[in-house]
């Protein structure tokens, strides 16, 4: 049995997924795969060849995790929580084309496929509803560690295509039909700790919006507008502008909607969104870095229309919008020092075998 599952990259909304503000988020075609059969014992050993390790534990009982992100036994210990039962261990091998700690979400991808394949290889032998496997997958990465992250990741590569995600006040997700063609993707190949600049964005934000509730309980960032945020007296001038850059950035989400669900799409439009969305990611967030502005500025210059970096930030990936001149601004990637892909919006988490 073997399942695979997408990358993806973040359209819009970066850093506002953990606020509970909508993203657009696309399926990428690097995908992850999981080549797995059952045993007639209660082992696991699931081979990682392309990081050179493999990990070895038996599904016997109860599943202590002996490290952050102890995801092959966290998927076991959801399921069983939601009613699967496992009489067999297995032996898997992990193979994918998704760069590591780069932002383009292998670990989500990873966790997506081997939720999937559990279920499948459970006593229960069920095949998930993709929203459900979304959910489990959340679950198994981000609540059983107490990680930082939204939804984004998990559905996204669930699903599949191009998908627009509210978490508040209750999850929905919207498939969006648009035909964006490719993108290029480019990888600094500057390794990132996700989880420390998620959770130090984050807890900044929200120290600022407890202050903002202690004088206004009524303050929401679904519907406050950036011009209320000036007469904040009891915030300084920076945080003022975190947070009104963080506005401007749901509302760059919400333009970016409207216009990927017209019948034909302005591309010079959707580059001029993508890049005012990393304006605020560089310069206020400051979550980017030298060799990617580097790389988005070669890429502007040999043509494309915009680009952003993609994911939590502080290295990893960057990815450009150039529909007519995707040689080109893969070999000014390459100068520059970054790893060029070609993507395309691809399928969610499928079954083979």
């Amino acid at each position: 049995m073997i399942i695979s599952s997408p990358g993806r990259i973040c359209l819009f909304g970066e850093h506002q997924d953990y606020l509970g503000l909508p993203v657009i988020a696309s399926a990428i075609s690097l995908r992850l795969s999981i080549e797995a059969n059952k045993r007639d014992d209660l082992q696991v050993h699931v081979k990682l060849p392309d990081v050179g390790s493999e990990e070895r534990f038996s599904i016997e009982g109860d599943l202590v995790y002996s490290k952050t992100g102890d995801y092959f036994k966290s998927g076991i210990n959801t399921l069983r929580k939601d009613g699967f039962n496992f009489s067999n261990g297995l032996d898997a091998t992990v193979r994918g084309k998704i760069p590591v700690q780069a932002g383009t979400s292998s670990s989500s991808a990873m966790v997506v496929s081997w939720i999937n394949l559990l279920a499948r290889m459970s006593d229960q032998k069920t095949d998930l509803d993709l929203k459900q496997l979304a959910d489990l997958a959340y679950r198994a990465e981000v609540d059983e560690f107490n990680e930082s992250g939204g939804l984004m990741d998990q559905y996204t590569s669930a699903l599949g295509g191009v998908v627009y995600i509210e978490s508040e006040p209750k999850i929905k997700v919207k498939k969006l039909s648009c035909n964006l063609g490719a993108f290029v993707l480019g990888d600094s190949l500057q390794k990132k700790d996700t989880q420390d600049i998620l959770g130090k964005s984050k807890e900044k934000v929200i120290d600022i919006v407890n202050r903002i509730k202690a004088e206004r309980r009524d303050f929401s960032f679904h519907n406050i507008f950036s011009s209320e945020i000036s007469n904040m007296e009891f915030l300084d001038k920076h945080e003022r502008l975190l947070i009104t850059e963080t506005i401007e950035n749901r509302d760059i989400t919400l333009e970016g909607l409207r216009l990927l669900e017209e019948k034909e799409i302005d591309s010079n439009k959707f580059g001029s969104l993508l890049n005012r969305q990393h304006a605020i990611l560089r310069d206020t967030l400051k979550v980017s870095t030298e060799k990617i502005d580097d790389m988005l500025e070669a890429a502007l210059s040999a043509g494309a229309v915009g680009g952003k970096i993609n994911g939590s930030g502080g290295g990893g990936c960057m990815f450009v919008y150039a529909p007519d001149l995707l040689e080109e601004v893969v070999i000014a990637i390459e100068k520059t020092g970054g790893k060029a892909y070609v993507v395309h919006s691809d399928v969610g988490s499928s079954f083979h075998g």
